[in-house]
């Protein structure tokens, strides 16, 4: 994959043995989740822990912007200091093959994903079908081993009891 600077790299290369998958997007209504992403990331960093940001446009448009413009706004607004990558795409038949992989080791989101989607579907906005992730901002949690250990919804922000426990246990495992 290549960060959102442009260089090439792996998730293997990271300095984290546990990492929070997300897929962000700038103009969204659950935006403002940068700000619980960054302070989980901080809290967690020194345990081996880092959330990883994947743009993606894949909703709406709501990821319009080039990856300077994606970068300058994430450290500008959030104070982002965790690792941003390129934009990707989460969805469909171009899906990145890292969302394929953890779609398919965890094709169930916890969080309330149907309220969600309901949510949404009283926008009279179309959504994906499970498994496809099904708004941005859901969250992957891939545990020391390399595997996806936990699914989030969108609408399940980081700093809820469920999510915050799935962290501790996979650091500490």
């Amino acid at each position: 994959m290549t960060t959102i600077d442009g260089v090439e790299t792996t998730l293997g290369a990271l300095d984290a043995e546990v990492l929070l998958v997300v897929n962000v997007a700038s103009k969204c209504g659950l935006t403002p989740q940068y700000e619980g992403l960054e302070a989980v990331h901080r809290k967690y960093a020194d345990q081996g822990f880092a959330v990883c940001g994947f743009p993606a446009n894949d909703f709406l448009g709501q990821e319009p912007g080039s990856e300077d413009e994606i970068a300058d706004f994430c450290r500008s607004t959030y104070d982002v200091t965790f690792p941003m990558f390129s934009k990707i795409t989460v969805v469909g038949d171009g899906r990145h093959t890292l969302y394929s992989a953890l779609i398919e080791q965890q094709p169930e989101a916890a969080g309330e994903p149907e309220k969600q989607r309901e949510r949404l579907h009283g926008f009279n906005i179309e959504t994906t079908d499970p498994p496809e992730v099904l708004w941005n901002f859901e969250k992957f949690l891939i545990g020391r081993d390399g595997s996806a250990v936990a699914r989030f919804a969108p609408n399940c922000k980081v700093d809820r009891d469920e999510v915050i426990a799935a962290i501790e246990a996979a650091l500490a495992g």
